[in-house]
């Protein structure tokens, strides 16, 4: 009966995350304030509370992070995380700066102390390069000159994650300082090393992994994968760190058969590691610290938009360009929802949790919106400034008068 019961209630959840995906594809959203919503209805407090599935869903929601820090690695090789460091640097600091310290700043305000304060500055620093992805290639913004700036800045957040999650995860346990450092040069000499192993001997390991069989690949990848994320945590070094790591020493062929082949399965486990977040959120607890959230969303909202079109300023690209870039960079998603999970399953605030979730819900909707809308809204403002109606910058576009590379995705 049980068994009964388990496989009606989680087949039930992939059938509702099904169409709820298919409802945000008409609508061209990004169905993860959707996941989210679902979670809600039925979690603690909700409208049908789960049981027999609960802990599958707590497993497939942790495999659901590996698989999207996997993923993400994949996009990148040892050397353009390299090349990014040297040259993009300074965007970083100041995506940095003025994205975490809101975020630390509104949790000492609120009074939760400074551990609370350290996770909710990454909670809104990271944006989401999942619905950032989804966004530029619906806008068809894939090849314009602005995009390798976004892509650098996105770059940048996800290996300072690798350095940010083993902090969050020794602070949230509670260990002592020494053991805390300890947690963190293992993390960076176990970064360092993958990435020099990887820009090394990624070729080899490329051809180790490869195979022309896509079960075989599939299943020694996905292995692979979660025996590294496995160590990783036994290390107290971040599970989701291991395999962002194993993504990135593998590169070429491998690196598109394997995004190919577990794309599906990414899809399916992050779905449901955004209803096991919704889950363990009581949903009456969310009204308490709604305006809290609007208005910190407000203002990282300002603060993202400021850091794109400061980094594509500096990367000389015209005021269009700036625009866009700062609206694309505004939504916040998968990582905000894993940082504020580590520090919700560690019992350190009981509000944290309920208010990263309505803080993703906010940017996950505005985000798309002021990808959108910022530009145009920009040059209609500079219209009504300039004397004569006319555009202050008389400056064209430099995505608008340079041709793009035939080489780039459009």
């Amino acid at each position: 009966m049980h068994s009964a019961v388990f496989l009606i209630e989680f087949g039930a959840i992939i059938l509702g995350l099904g169409l709820l995906g298919r409802v945000a594809g008409r609508l061209k959203f990004s169905p993860i304030p959707l996941y989210l919503l679902a979670g809600l209805a039925f979690g603690t407090g909700g409208l049908l509370p789960l049981g027999a599935s609960e802990e599958f869903v707590a497993i497939g929601a942790e495999i659901g992070v590996i698989l999207l820090l996997l993923m993400l690695g994949l996009e990148y090789t040892a050397s353009d995380l390299v090349s990014n460091l040297k040259t993009q640097h300074p965007a970083g600091i100041v995506d940095f700066t003025l994205n975490a310290l809101p975020g630390a700043a509104a949790a000492l305000l609120l009074g939760w102390g400074p551990v609370a304060a350290v996770v909710l500055a990454g909670v809104t620093w990271i944006s989401s390069s999942g619905v950032i992805a989804k966004v530029m290639g619906d806008l068809g913004r894939l090849g314009n000159r602005e995009t390798p700036v976004i892509l650098s800045i996105l770059v940048l957040e996800d290996l300072a994650m690798a350095v940010y999650l083993p902090i969050i995860t020794a602070l949230v346990a509670g260990v002592s300082l020494a053991a805390g450092s300890l947690t963190l040069a293992i993390a960076l000499g176990v970064a360092g090393a993958v990435l020099f192993v990887a820009v090394r001997y990624g070729r080899l390991i490329s051809r180790f992994v490869s195979s022309d069989d896509p079960e075989k690949l599939l299943l020694v990848v996905l292995g692979l994968t979660l025996l590294v994320a496995g160590i990783a945590q036994q290390l107290q070094v971040s599970a989701a760190v291991g395999a962002f790591l194993v993504g990135i020493a593998l590169s070429g062929e491998v690196a598109e058969g394997t995004h190919t082949l577990l794309s599906p399965l990414r899809d399916l486990f992050a779905a449901v590691f955004f209803v096991f977040f919704g889950l363990h959120t009581d949903p009456a607890s969310i009204p308490p610290v709604l305006l809290p959230a609007l208005a910190l969303a407000l203002v990282t909202a300002g603060t993202k938009i400021a850091t794109g079109y400061w980094a594509a300023r500096r990367a000389g690209i015209g005021v269009k360009g700036r625009w866009r870039a700062g609206g694309t960079l505004v939504a916040r998603g998968e990582f905000s929802i894993v940082i504020a999970g580590l520090a919700v399953t560690a019992g350190i605030e009981p509000a944290l949790g309920p208010l990263a979730t309505a803080y993703v819900l906010i940017l996950v909707v505005i985000g798309p919106l002021t990808a959108r809308y910022t530009q145009p809204l920009a040059a209609w403002f500079a219209e009504r400034r300039s004397p004569g109606g006319r555009s202050a910058d008389p400056v064209p576009d430099a995505a608008a008068v340079l041709p793009e590379p035939a080489s780039r995705e459009r």
